[in-house]
């Protein structure tokens, strides 16, 4: 199997640029990573599944419908029907029922397990981009090796650090959680771990699908800010029509607690606006592997701010995994590089042979004449 697909030529990064893009997938990672502490600690608290996500992606609208608005007004392509439908249908992917899956699993599971589970992402982004022919994949060279074993990597570093714990490393003392009140993190009553399960894995397959789906819709529609506030804006309506249905306590429409308060904010601001910006950006630079690698990066610092915030012991396994996916990504981020390079290397390549063609066809045209000349006048 020499070669999968033929992906479309992506946007080539300067080299401030490819540096800009780490530092947002790492910043990134670091906000999903407290988003799994702060909602489970809300859901904790007894907050709806349905009004959380409404409140939390009305405050993502309006962070992002101005940018949107002033930053893109010259570029904005002209909405048809088409493009609408896919906004609609990415919504519904990409955030009602994501968003919607992950609150049910968490609820039922624990944010460590969690965000482990989450480390499927890569796998299952892989696989449909490749199947999409969004991801090039060429295995008889070493930038598609790299990019295949730097994939699993990363889901194998993810896994050691969740199902191995071996010795412990690292133990904060006082715990910091010890002198903080606004959350309460206990894990919650009644949970059914086989729900939980089965809707962090349909939570993991919409997440892959809204990642894969974003990259050709941008080459339709170019506007990074406006689909993402489309988008935005459809999964409210959604979630609102099945609020009317099944959220009938108005109680449940209020916020109790200051926690609670945090936690909406903290989601609508950092895990969706600024997330959705920063994946829809990334996308659009690097493609969707790119953004899928970097999720096991989130098992990691759950580990440590589990440690740090709820005085857990940090284990030899958490270590380990650490290095195996920092190994991972590494070896993504070259096999991408490598593969940029070839492109480069084989554009300049195609453009010679087109300017030598032209230069010979400029030489024939050239000395016809003077035969044709030279052949009459005798």
């Amino acid at each position: 199997m020499a070669e999968i697909g033929s992906a479309p030529t992506k946007r080539m990064c300067s080299v401030p640029e490819r540096a800009m893009v780490h530092i947002a997938m790492t910043a990134l990672q670091f906000g999903y990573a407290g988003n799994h502490v702060i909602l489970r600690a809300a859901l904790n608290m007894g907050i709806s599944k349905l009004v959380f996500p409404i409140y939390r992606n009305i405050i993502a609208l309006v962070l992002l419908v101005p940018f949107a608005y002033f930053l893109e007004k010259k570029d904005r392509p002209a909405l048809t029907t088409s493009v609408l439908i896919q906004f609609f249908l990415l919504g519904l992917v990409g955030i009602t029922s994501n968003q919607g899956f992950y609150l049910l699993g968490l609820e039922n599971t624990s944010p460590t397990f969690a965000s482990a589970i989450e480390n499927t992402v890569p796998a299952v982004t892989f696989l449909m981009a490749t199947i999409l022919r969004i991801e090039q994949v060429h295995l008889k060279r070493k930038d598609g090796i790299a990019k295949v074993l730097g994939t699993l990597a990363s889901v194998i570093g993810a896994s050691v650090i969740t199902l191995y714990k071996g010795p412990a490393i690292y133990r904060p003392n006082p715990p910091l959680h010890q002198s903080l009140s606004l959350f309460s993190l206990g894990d919650a009553k009644g949970k059914n771990w086989t729900l939980g399960c089965i809707s962090l894995i349909a939570h993991c397959l919409c997440w892959s699908g809204w990642i894969v789906l974003q990259a050709p819709l941008l080459k339709k529609y170019p506007a990074r800010l406006s689909v993402t506030s489309y988008t935005c804006f459809f999964s409210i309506l959604q979630f609102l029509a099945m609020a009317a249905f099944i959220e009938r306590n108005s109680q449940a429409w209020l916020v109790h607690s200051g926690g609670e308060l945090f936690a909406i904010f903290y989601a609508g601001v950092v895990a969706s606006a600024f997330a959705f910006a920063v994946q829809i950006w990334v996308i659009d630079r690097a493609g969707p592997v790119f953004v899928a690698v970097y999720i096991p990066v989130q098992t990691l610092l759950v580990a440590i701010m589990a440690s740090i915030s709820l005085g857990e012991e940090f284990y030899l396994g958490g270590i380990i995994g650490a290095v195996v996916i920092i190994a991972g990504l590494y070896m993504v981020v070259w096999g991408k590089s490598a593969e940029r390079k070839f492109a480069i290397e084989k554009a300049g390549m195609s453009s010679k042979v087109e300017n030598d063609w032209a230069t010979s066809c400029g030489k024939s045209s050239l000395v016809q004449p003077l035969l044709s000349n030279s052949s009459s006048n005798s």
